[in-house]
């Protein structure tokens, strides 16, 4: 199978993921109890009121009627009226979702420029104290709560040493940079105003920082996994005996050879992390999807809590193709396994 056939077919299995995706979300939160237009209007509207918004809603459709409406909206570039603010929850991913995106990419890029370096020594050093601290650091990432981790850091970094914001994108008292990537620090750099890059990054930091413990440890661990394999290859052996430094057979030759798995695995860390912000930006005030998707939830719109749903499920389903696109790539025996 020649690699654009096996590209065509990955990306053609993503429509029916996201087809059965769409289907049990909205059945899903459909099956939520309490009445979204009762809600909305509050205990003290009377039944005419309520029968009147459900039917401007179309509540009062049948389930599969409401479905094909939801779905001939989202062919239209819609996602349905958020029940809570009145517009279509298209706008208001516009507004919410460029925060995600910043965080889980920062948060990404600091589990690589990290973990890769930690998985390297830790192999190199096999059964020494760097390998033994890699291997805690790593426990410790996958096991402690991400809630737990980022209420710790808030009161250490935030309350006891003051050394940066606990809460929000930027501080009150500075104007958010002229929106063109949604992106406060990229917006900066590009308004030439390093003021708010400066208190951006602060802002960003600590949370970024905890939405990333999870990824560094699962990075670490399997680049170390992967280096320590290619230790004992014929080649690193030859190489040592040609007598090449040990950082250039490091660096150039095994940690080349041994970085399919991690960059299929880095990929699949920020469709976790997307997924996982819910939590992050709760606690640290971040007006991100997640915290979008908690008032939602509490406030029983479910216009907005699928609209969220479906495009997580999307971007995990894109993030995952290019994992497996770029692990067919790097390991051509895996495509041809697929025939």
């Amino acid at each position: 199978m020649t690699y654009l056939s096996y590209v065509v077919r990955r990306i053609l299995t993503i429509a029916p993921t996201l087809i059965g995706l769409s289907i049990v979300l909205f059945f899903l939160t459909r099956a939520l109890p309490g009445d979204p237009a009762r809600l909305a209007l509050g205990p003290r509207a009377t039944i005419e009121e309520v029968a009147q918004l459900r039917h401007l809603w179309g509540l009062d459709q049948p389930l599969y009627i409401q479905y094909y409406q939801f779905l001939t909206g989202i062919f239209h570039g819609s996602l349905g009226v958020s029940l809570e603010s009145r517009q279509d929850v298209v706008m208001d991913l516009k507004t919410f979702l460029p925060a995600t995106i910043e965080l889980t990419t920062l948060a990404i890029a600091l589990a690589v420029v990290i973990a890769v370096p930690l998985g390297v020594v830790s192999a190199t050093h096999k059964d020494k104290w760097p390998d033994h601290f890699s291997r805690v650091f790593a426990l410790a990432g996958v096991s402690l709560p991400d809630f737990w981790m980022a209420i710790m850091l808030t009161v250490i970094f935030g309350s006891w040493l003051a050394l940066l914001p606990i809460g929000g994108r930027l501080s009150p008292q500075l104007s958010p940079p002229p929106s063109v990537t949604g992106s406060f620090l990229i917006d900066s750099l590009l308004a030439g105003n390093p003021t708010d890059f400066v208190n951006a990054f602060e802002h960003i930091i600590l949370p970024a920082f905890v939405l990333s413990l999870p990824s560094i440890a699962n990075i670490a661990r399997v680049t170390r996994s992967t280096m320590i394999d290619q230790s004992s290859k014929d080649y690193v052996l030859t190489e040592y005996a040609s007598g090449l430094p040990s950082f250039l057979v490091t660096y150039k030759y095994m940690l080349k050879n041994a970085f399919a798995p991690t960059l299929t695995l880095i990929a699949l860390q920020y469709s976790t992390a997307f997924a996982g912000a819910v939590v992050i930006e709760y606690v640290f005030s971040w007006p991100g999807v997640g915290q979008y998707l908690a008032y939602a939830i509490l406030s029983k719109d479910i216009n907005a809590v699928t609209g969220v749903a479906l495009v997580v499920g999307t971007i995990i389903s894109i993030a995952n193709t290019v994992a497996d696109l770029a692990y067919a790539w790097l390991d051509p025996r895996i495509r041809f396994r697929q025939v």
